[in-house]
């Protein structure tokens, strides 16, 4: 027997004679049917409410909103897989400006500090708390590249928005490094004031894609 397998064994003689666990109530909703523009519309009134910017537009209108949001920008990083459709336009106005980060080629920590915005895709979005999920695969990338420079650009395509939490989880595999975003970093210190950019990025801009 090992070591792990002795603990466990102890943990398990320790609670045999322990009450059974209650039963969990399920009553909860678990989905919600509502069609798109209304999780379209419910999902940027959160996101607005958390000072994000966000667009809503057609596939046609990605790639020139994106350049439009990086106009500014010295440089950006995207991750490996991303629709490169989507960088086009950016790409034409100002070559020269993009970092690709991937697990097998990362960017280090000071590489993505000195970088001005990410681009990423998304995983999921939940209308109802104005949180878009990001999963680590093709197109989203490590979590360190949607944290540390200032500026997030992230695509939500309108057919991954739920109305309900619930909706999301199953859409979702837990054992994927996900990462939440409800609006942009924001914290309040001692005496309550708002600070932002402490925790992840001072600017969130979404834009949703409407379903052809």
């Amino acid at each position: 027997m090992s070591a792990r397998e002795e603990i466990l064994e102890r943990l398990r003689s320790a609670l045999s004679d322990g009450p059974s666990a209650p039963e969990v109530p399920r009553n909860y909703r678990t989905a919600v049917d509502a069609p798109e523009e209304e999780r379209i519309s419910l999902l940027v009134d959160r996101l607005e409410d958390y000072k994000a910017g966000v667009t809503v537009l057609p596939e046609t209108g990605v790639a020139s909103r994106i350049a439009e949001l990086l106009s500014d920008a010295g440089s950006y990083v995207v991750p490996a897989g991303i629709n490169e459709a989507w960088l086009a336009a950016a790409d034409s106005a100002a070559p020269g400006r993009r970092r690709t980060d991937s697990r097998q080629a990362p960017l280090s920590v000071s590489e993505l500090d000195a970088t001005a915005a990410v681009v990423t895709g998304s995983a999921v979005a939940v209308a109802e708390t104005g949180t878009i999920i990001l999963d680590g695969s093709e197109g989203q990338g490590r979590r360190a590249i949607s944290l540390i420079p200032d500026h997030h650009v992230c695509v939500v395509n309108a057919a991954d928005i739920t109305m309900i939490l619930p909706e999301a989880l199953r859409r979702l595999d837990g054992t994927r490094p996900l990462t939440w975003i409800s609006g942009p970093s924001a914290t309040s210190d001692i005496e309550l004031e708002r600070v932002e950019g402490v925790h992840g990025p001072r600017t969130l801009d979404i834009i949703i894609v409407r379903s052809a």
